[in-house]
């Protein structure tokens, strides 16, 4: 089986940790290189909880790379402690010596693509700051990479921080509109319009978690206290929610079973004006002559996929007796 080569760029809250410990047990991802940026933590936690990830995981020969530290807007970034707990892991505090030390090695992460050159792929679950500085300083460069998976935007749904804007593309519109104005190829899009049905119940965390006791997989036992911090989030601001929706795991698990999900090619814009429409995603989505439609360029915006397929894999990868795991 060929893996797929994945450069994440991550700002390290809860559903972003899940999805990577999804992508270390999956056999079917290899995760070459981590961008560390600030989004739900600092950047400085985000370098941290890298870190502890590595250890944790034993992928100590994964390279992370500093990010962004505040977004194109210049403005001091909003943290959402509430979300994902001080640290941006819930209740969990990583405990590591030196973990905190800022390097600025951002310009290193070039070598990878040169390296996997188009047969890379970059998932983006955070803000889009330091994505969008890799379009601007290297443009030739990111034509080598072989396609782009970007969890944000809130199309057709409410936002999560105003009632029109989700949180990534809302921290930095500008860094967005860099993006989607010169990616070199159609970028896959996974916004709340389908990220909010990534719902992994509490019996799903409870089975996962009574498997990685029975086994004593210590990377697995991290998982419920994540979760069942994240989800008594969500009952509280989406009363009646049956679970925790894990947005950047659907973005993972898009990676690998993209015939299970519907897209819809449209052109994209985000709002960068301020006042209340600040970071809103438009799509166009009407039905109307090329000509006639919004003069934007055109990505793929994630709108259906398939629950089943999406729990189903998820669990089997998540109980996968074939990865070694400390």
């Amino acid at each position: 089986m060929k893996k797929k080569n994945v450069l994440l760029f991550s700002d390290f809250g809860i559903d972003d940790f899940v999805a990577v410990i999804f992508a270390f047990f999956s056999e079917e991802i290899n995760i070459v290189g981590i961008v560390a940026d600030y989004g739900n933590v600092s950047r400085e936690d985000a370098i941290r909880n890298a870190a502890y990830l590595q250890e944790v995981t034993g992928h100590k020969e994964i390279p992370v790379f500093s990010g962004a530290v505040l977004p194109l807007t210049g403005e001091v970034p909003v943290y959402y402690p509430d979300v994902h707990g001080i640290e941006g892991l819930g209740p969990i505090v990583p405990n590591l010596e030196n973990s905190n030390d800022i390097f600025e090695n951002f310009d290193d992460f070039k070598d990878l693509i040169q390296k996997y050159e188009n047969d890379i792929i970059i998932v983006n679950v955070g803000r889009l700051s330091s994505l969008a500085a890799a379009f601007i300083l290297y443009p030739g460069l990111m034509s080598k990479v072989s396609d782009f998976y970007i969890m944000g935007g809130a199309f057709n749904v409410p936002g999560n921080v105003t009632p029109v804007a989700e949180a990534n593309f809302y921290g930095d519109p500008y860094a967005a509109n860099v993006v989607f104005a010169n990616a070199p190829k159609k970028i896959h899009i996974l916004p709340l319009d389908v990220t909010m049905s990534a719902i992994i119940t509490p019996a799903v965390v409870d089975a996962l978690d009574a498997y990685y006791q029975s086994v004593q997989n210590k990377v697995g036992l991290l998982i419920k206290p994540m979760v069942d911090y994240y989800f008594n989030f969500y009952k509280g601001t989406s009363p009646g929610i049956s679970g925790s929706p894990l947005h950047d795991l659907l973005t993972f698990w898009a990676v690998l079973e993209e015939a299970e999900i519907q897209y819809m090619e449209v052109p994209v814009k985000i709002i960068v004006n301020r006042g209340e429409a600040f970071g809103q995603s438009i799509g166009d989505f009407r039905n109307a002559p090329p000509e006639d439609k919004m003069k934007y360029r055109i990505h793929r915006i994630a709108v259906q996929f398939n629950y089943s397929s999406f729990i189903k894999k998820f669990y089997e990868i998540m109980t996968n007796h074939k990865k070694k795991t400390p």
